[in-house]
């Protein structure tokens, strides 16, 4: 630090800086400093004083902020101490304004925090007094100036304050003239000149006396100044004011020409020694000449210039009143005019400090922006209120005087809104009042804390079976209102299980069924798909954004296969008729055309049932709704087959012209587009009523690939032997399939259910209809019957098991019995019981594949925009 002057100035030095560390308890660091400091001269140390620890001011970079004039100190970033920058001067600074102290505004970064810091610039005597002219020159008449008359003179000025600006007067050895100095507290400091002694011209016309001022300061400076005194014959009465001293209040807003004062002077003598004029000099400010003038003969003062209360709020002016007598005589008075303030200012507001984008995870109490508000105005008028506008989630918190700092109040959501626009409002206390306003924008920085969100929990999607490899199935969207890459989102298949023991198909991920594109969420399938083996299919689809921890959401899709007409009817073996019907036998029963044949008896009457043909188709829904159609013979044939039962009757009494064997050739075909058939060949031999029913109870016995009836004829008694050891076998057997259909019923029943809902194997679906009957599925299975009309969106559920064939006895003739009530579709999963054979099947509606189904989600539900961790 650099040298302080004599001692007791280094001791009040220390003493201000010990106040200044004493203060830093309190939130506001003190310091002093002498004016004139070099620069370079350490002031203080900042950084200790505000407890960084060393290396920190840099690091967190302690800063000063400056507000309004040029800063003369600033921080060394390395040690972090308050030095003198540039030169300090207290009277440019301050003027006559005791104490001289700067504020100054701190800023420490990393957190944000800010100081406040109190600097006072001491005095020292560096301006020497000063007179308004370096020489004055006086008249005074001789022998009619009585001793002890007094003559006013412009006392000096010193531009320090305290005892620096403490003036004294000393006048050179006279034995005519005295000083006379009076200090009063509304004229403030007078000097005058006394005539001690009557002036005699002849004596001495002209006396030269050196008036000389010395200020307090130590050392004291001096100034001086000449006083030339002419000594003047005659007029012996000096003009006299009616008051000495004149006080005037005029506002800062007052307009040129306006008339401020108007003074009198009177003169006692006669003639030209009583015309005065009058002239004004300006004491204070030096520099306000032009503000004031005054008329040289009425004495009226008027305003000719602009007044401001906040550059100058008291002037000081003298006003000479003249004679016109030889020598001509003055008397002298003051004017005092005081500047009322008026509300012309409006407050300033400026940003000191501004901390952008905020987070939107940023918490309650994070300091945005710092603010300084000022008005130039006094008093009432100089008192400013802010507030933020609109309300918005920040507010204003007074940290100092005229100091402000932006806070959040209220949690962010970039999402809702993005940038704020903040104005801070400031208003003073005038009547009217002032207002400014400064605009703050704040832009909102993006946080990752929303979750991909599906449109739909569960998509349901239909697509038809034997589609091509690569086909696109479905476009599944997630919308995530993160920006960047906290919106990005990518799309996977979770890996579920298809198939498993219950389902007798190897188990198989989902994955190798269908995949979704990661970027567009396009949902395609890898292979074509069978409903023969796979009917539904659900997976899930999970959306991960990119954030930083990345979020996600899943949704549930459900794959309905859509069958296609891809199987053709399968024959299966004759059932035993009555009395009268022969024992069927199907050379190969399945696919394609079969050689089946029955017997008749002759005289049976009409409607008698003498087969009936079996077909069952592996698809579903219409490629599954079968119906029989007699190609041969044509015309008036006497037998005919049901056209949905499969039930061949006599359409007549046989007689012995229809000849001993019929030829039928009966077409089973399904309603698939296109339609595919099983052509069946059924040889009908018409016999004796005795014989027809020993072939019946010979066929019961009989193996169904034997290839050929036996007659009755043929057999004798054997064949009655035969037929009752085949009975025997016959009830066994059914026995032993009917307590092992127990045992697996049961094992079903109580068998846990795949994790995936789907299932293998071909599903029939059966809808009502006014004819027909229903058809059978090899499997028990599910599916969906999407309707153009509002009246067919129905779920149906049949049974898996083949119908038993008739028992023996007489054929009963087809029935139509009341449908029964179609189940309702269902959100959740369908109750899959079986069902028995029911009659007037109705043609069920055909669905839409290659789309998703809204609202008709079967299974679980899923999760939509869950927001959970990616892993999680």
């Amino acid at each position: 630090m650099g040298t302080c002057g004599p001692p007791r100035q280094c001791w009040g030095l220390v003493v201000l800086v010990l106040q200044a560390a004493w203060a830093l308890g309190g939130g506001q660091v003190r310091y002093s400093v002498p004016e004139e400091a070099k620069a370079g001269t350490v002031v203080g140390r900042l950084a200790q004083d505000l407890g960084l620890e060393a290396g920190e001011p840099e690091a967190r970079r302690l800063r000063l902020v400056a507000q309004g004039r040029r800063a003369s100190v600033e921080v060394s970033g390395a040690s972090g101490a308050l030095v003198v920058s540039s030169r300090l001067d207290r009277e440019e600074l301050c003027g006559k304004s005791a104490p001289c102290a700067l504020r100054l505004e701190v800023l420490v970064e990393r957190p944000l925090r800010v100081f406040h810091v109190e600097l006072e610039v001491t005095d020292i005597n560096d301006n020497a007094p000063l007179f308004p002219a370096a020489r004055k020159n006086l008249s005074i008449a001789e022998f009619t100036t009585l001793p002890g008359s007094r003559f006013p003179l412009e006392g000096a000025s010193d531009a320090d304050i305290g005892a620096n600006a403490q003036l004294s007067y000393t006048l050179s050895p006279s034995e005519h003239f005295s000083l006379d100095v009076q200090k009063t507290e509304e004229d403030g400091e007078s000097l005058f000149l006394v005539l001690t002694k009557a002036l005699d011209r002849e004596t001495m016309a002209v006396h030269r006396l050196v008036v000389t001022a010395s200020d307090g300061g130590r050392p004291a400076l001096t100034g001086t100044v000449e006083l030339v005194i002419s000594v003047l014959d005659a007029n012996d009465n000096a003009p006299q004011f009616n008051q000495s001293v004149y006080k005037v209040q005029l506002p800062e807003n007052t307009d040129r020409g306006t008339l401020v004062i108007r003074v009198n002077a009177t003169d006692l003598d006669e003639g030209t020694n009583r015309n005065i004029s009058y002239s004004l000099q300006h004491l204070f400010p030096k520099d306000g000449k032009d503000v004031f003038g005054i008329d040289r003969n009425s004495g009226e003062i008027r305003l000719r210039g602009d007044i401001d209360f906040e550059d100058v709020g008291l002037y000081r002016l003298q006003v000479d009143a003249a004679d016109q007598g030889n020598p001509p005589l003055s008397g002298h008075c003051k004017v005092v005019v005081d500047v009322l303030d008026v509300n012309d200012n409006a407050p300033e507001v400026w940003v000191t400090s501004l901390s952008v984008p905020v987070p939107e995870d940023a918490v309650a109490g994070t300091v945005v922006a710092l603010l300084s508000v000022s008005d130039r105005d006094s008093g009432a008028n100089g008192r400013v209120r802010c507030a933020v506008w609109p309300a918005s989630p920040f507010g204003l918190v007074a940290t100092f005087a005229g100091s402000y700092s932006l806070v959040l109040r209220e949690a962010l959501d970039r999402e809702r809104v993005s940038e704020y626009e903040v104005e801070v409002r400031a208003e003073d206390g005038g009547s009217p009042p002032l207002r400014a306003s400064r605009g703050v924008r704040v832009p909102v920085s993006d946080v990752n804390d929303n979750a991909p969100s599906f449109a739909q929990a569960v998509y349901t999607v239909l697509a038809r079976e034997n589609n091509a490899a690569g086909a696109e199935l479905a476009r599944l969207w997630a919308r995530d209102p993160d920006e960047a890459g906290n919106g990005r989102v990518s799309y996977s298949v979770a890996e579920g299980v298809v198939g498993g023991a219950s389902s007798g198909v190897a188990r198989r991920p989902a994955s190798s069924y269908v995949s979704v594109d990661a970027e567009s969420g396009r949902l395609w399938a890898l292979q074509p798909l069978d409903y023969e083996e796979l009917q539904v299919l659900q997976f899930e689809v999970r959306a991960v954004d990119a954030g930083e921890p990345p979020l996600c959401g899943n949704a549930t899709v459900q794959l309905f296969v859509v069958d296609e007409n891809d199987n053709a009817p399968a024959l299966l073996p004759l059932a035993g008729g009555g009395p009268g019907v022969g024992a069927p036998v199907s050379a190969a029963p399945g696919p394609g055309s079969g050689a089946l044949w029955a017997w008749a008896a002759w005289g049976a009457p009409a409607g008698q049932v003498v087969a009936k043909i079996r077909a069952v188709d592996a698809d579903s829904g219409y490629n599954a709704w079968l119906r029989y159609e007699l190609w041969e013979p044509r015309g008036k044939g006497p037998f005919r087959v049901g056209l949905y039962s499969g039930e061949v009757s006599t359409a007549r009494a046989l007689e012995e012209a229809d000849g001993p064997r019929q030829r039928l050739v009966i077409v089973v075909r399904d309603h698939g587009e296109p339609a595919r058939s099983a052509t069946a060949t059924l040889s009908v031999s018409l016999v004796e009523g005795a014989e027809a029913a020993l072939a019946a109870a010979g066929s019961s016995s009989s193996s169904s690939l034997s290839g050929a009836g036996l007659r009755p004829a043929e057999g004798g008694a054997s064949a009655v032997s035969a037929t009752n050891v085949w009975l025997v076998v016959a009830i066994c057997a059914v026995s032993s399939l009917f307590l092992l259909a127990v045992v697996l019923y049961g094992a079903s029943r109580w068998a846990p259910r795949a994790a995936v809902l789907s299932g293998p194997g071909p599903a029939t679906l059966v809808c009502a209809s006014e004819v027909g009957s229903w058809s059978y599925s090899q499997r028990q299975s599910r599916s969906l019957c999407v309707a153009d009309g509002a009246g067919k969106s129905d779920l149906m559920v049949f049974s898996p098991n083949f119908p038993p064939p008739p028992p023996p006895g007489p054929a009963a003739k087809e029935t139509q019995p009341e449908p029964p009530a179609l189940l309702d579709t269902v959100s959740g999963p369908p109750f899959l019981g079986p069902s028995s054979a029911l009659s007037r099947p109705t043609p069920p509606s055909r669905p839409r594949p290659g789309q998703a189904v809204v609202g008709a989600g079967l299974g679980p539900r899923g999760r939509a925009g869950g927001g959970c961790l990616a892993g999680a």
